[in-house]
């Protein structure tokens, strides 16, 4: 990972309704299979989020940390941003902080923002520019799952169910660490995560 992409965010959000679950195919699946699902759901909705970009319940057993070793902190300066885009990058970083996924810091580790310009010359893409972070970063060894084995594993199983994660990138909590050495700094603050930013 070089750069880190903020995603656009929504400062508010509406509740879910029954109607809003969608589930089943009416041309496989009766009505009232698809109402007993929809229902099962319902009474789980405490783990569903509203609709827009809110922050997401935070995924259980799982843990971001970042391995930098004994290394100094690295804190670069905030980059320019042009006049015309500082209004759209207040914005965003307002609807960050207004769903709870970033905060004010105070860590000596700070990664500038990099402004990028969509293609119609109106719109911006904002990334985090981590390389001095991950050329200190220590690489987890960790044993990934063989898709051939995953793929054998499925056989057993009666049901399948495919979900969509609501900006499931910002369900993996991170340690106090992590959050100090993945801030970003821009024309306006330093801020850290509360959740594990898509990367």
């Amino acid at each position: 990972m070089e750069m880190a992409v903020l995603p656009e965010v929504t400062q508010s959000t509406e509740d879910v309704t029954l109607e809003d679950i969608q589930v089943g195919d009416p041309a496989v699946n009766t009505a009232e299979e698809i109402d007993r699902l929809r229902r099962l759901i319902w009474r789980r909705r405490h783990l569903l989020i509203g609709k827009g970009n809110a922050l997401s319940p935070a995924a259980r057993g799982i843990v971001c940390e970042i391995d930098v070793g004994g290394a100094k902190p690295i804190a670069q300066r905030v980059r320019k941003v042009a006049p015309q885009f500082r209004e759209k990058l207040s914005d965003l970083i307002k609807g960050l902080l207004g769903a709870r996924i970033i905060k004010m810091s105070t860590t000596p580790w700070a990664s500038p923002i990099v402004v990028i310009i969509e293609k119609n010359a109106i719109d911006i893409r904002l990334c985090i520019d981590y390389r001095l972070v991950n050329s200190l970063t220590r690489l987890m060894i960790y044993p990934m799952p063989l898709i051939n084995d995953l793929l054998e594993d499925l056989d057993k199983v009666l049901w399948y169910c495919s979900l969509d994660m609501a900006s499931g990138f910002w369900v993996v909590t991170m340690t106090d660490r992590a959050r100090a050495i993945s801030a970003l700094i821009v024309p306006f603050g330093l801020f850290e995560w509360n959740r594990m930013p898509f990367a």
